[in-house]
């Protein structure tokens, strides 16, 4: 396809697609799949190899926000039967941390629901930063608190934050049917508070909450000017007892293709699979990981993931490698200028920020080589131990019907005495 090939060369040239171009990868047929998913590949393999960069979520207060995201299962007026519990100590969120990294986790995120943290969560915030890292030496840091006041993210930083995570979930034009207690104009000015900050910005969206092709090339293009340099593409989980717990509307196939027009955005960022993918993508993962170059390891806030086991055979045999904790996420030409100016930069056009707690050297190039509503996964999270796994489900959802058999609540992990599930 002609499109494809112009793609693959902007890719390459880290130049920015048209609109149209975008719009048109959105609009390809299921026939061309594979051809889609292999374009995204050349990109991805340009910037990152085969590397999976593996995150891990500790969901360090969860329930009751006072915010009405409709999506989340911590919303305010939410009937979801997820865990409910006030701060975690900082040895106990380190303890949950613990396993993340001992199945290969390079980054910890550090999520809370909330509007925002008071400047005592901060506080409270920054010495468990500094209690993972202490236990973990090269580990990454990302916190998740929802919209920030002014000099926070710089108190962040100093605890030893490597980056912050506020997803734009959204397109400016259909945010407000989404949510109402704050604006999409809150979530933009925390995003470059943190970038101001020396922070690496981690901001993505929500799939599948009814939006339009339109609105999905919106908000990839807002996350290529802000200059992300972690794009979580999330897939929505629609919990029972939400006002979208009957969107069940995205196909495998879809995701892809939502996977591959964000790839072709934004080139050389770390394109991550988040919350969700394993309900609706299910057997196709393994497709993704040609077009992504990070997911979670295990479950993520508030409902389960499949098992970090699993996960990890999944990116071996699909032939891809687990990215080292001595190992650069980020290409050279987006660390290196960062080194220098850590606010500067355009999601693969305008040089880029700094991936913090970088290590060895730039990835190699070629074929060869969030608080509710802010949170890392989309508000999603760990699972009942006993839950069925995601696998041994139907394969379709019903368009309309609610699927409680598909979206297992976490009973296990941070916030339980049950051993998480990574």
């Amino acid at each position: 396809m002609d499109l494809l090939n112009t793609l693959v060369d902007k890719g390459l040239r880290r130049e920015l697609p048209t609109r149209e171009e975008a719009l048109a990868v959105l609009a390809t047929s299921d026939d061309e799949l594979l051809d889609v998913v292999a374009a995204a590949g050349k990109v991805r393999r340009q910037w990152f190899g085969r590397r999976v960069k593996l995150n891990y979520l500790v969901n360090l207060k969860s329930g009751l926000c006072p915010e009405d995201c409709s999506y989340c299962s911590q919303r305010l007026g939410s009937k979801a039967e997820i865990l409910k519990y006030t701060w975690l100590k900082p040895e106990e969120a380190s303890q949950a941390a613990a396993a993340g990294v001992a199945g290969g986790a390079k980054r910890v995120c550090l999520v809370a629901s909330g509007r925002g943290p008071t400047d005592r969560d901060v506080e409270r915030v920054g010495r468990t930063i500094e209690a993972i890292k202490e236990q973990n030496e090269g580990i990454e840091v990302c916190a998740c608190l929802g919209l920030l006041s002014d000099g926070q993210a710089e108190k962040l930083r100093d605890a030893g934050a490597d980056a912050y995570n506020h997803n734009l979930n959204t397109s400016e034009a259909t945010y407000g049917q989404i949510t109402k207690t704050h604006t999409y104009a809150d979530r933009v000015d925390t995003v470059e508070k943190a970038h101001a900050a020396g922070l690496s910005a981690c901001s993505g969206l929500i799939a599948g909450m009814g939006e339009t092709d339109e609105d999905l090339v919106d908000v990839i293009f807002s996350l290529r000017e802000l200059d992300a340099d972690s794009v979580p593409v999330n897939f929505l989980i629609p919990f029972e007892g939400t006002p979208l717990a009957k969107e069940w509307n995205l196909t495998p196939q879809r995701c892809l293709r939502i996977l591959a027009m964000a790839r072709f955005v934004c080139p050389d960022v770390e394109v991550r699979l988040a919350g969700g993918r394993e309900v609706h993508l299910r057997s196709l993962q393994p497709l993704a990981l040609n077009i992504v170059n990070s997911i979670f390891l295990g479950d993520y806030l508030t409902s389960e993931g499949q098992a970090g086991q699993a996960d990890l055979d999944m990116i071996a045999d699909a032939g891809f490698e687990v990215e080292g904790a001595g190992t650069t996420t980020l290409p050279a030409h987006r660390s290196d200028v960062a080194d220098a100016a850590p606010a500067a930069g355009g999601c693969g056009s305008k040089g880029g920020a700094s991936l913090c707690g970088s290590g060895a050297g730039p990835a190699p190039a070629g074929d060869g080589a969030a608080g509710c509503g802010s949170a890392c996964g989309g508000c999603s999270g760990h699972a009942h131990a006993e839950a069925t796994p995601v696998a041994a489900q139907p394969a379709q959802a019903e368009p309309g019907a609610l699927r409680s058999d598909l979206v297992a609540v976490r009973r296990r992990g941070a916030g339980t005495d049950i051993a998480p599930n990574a």
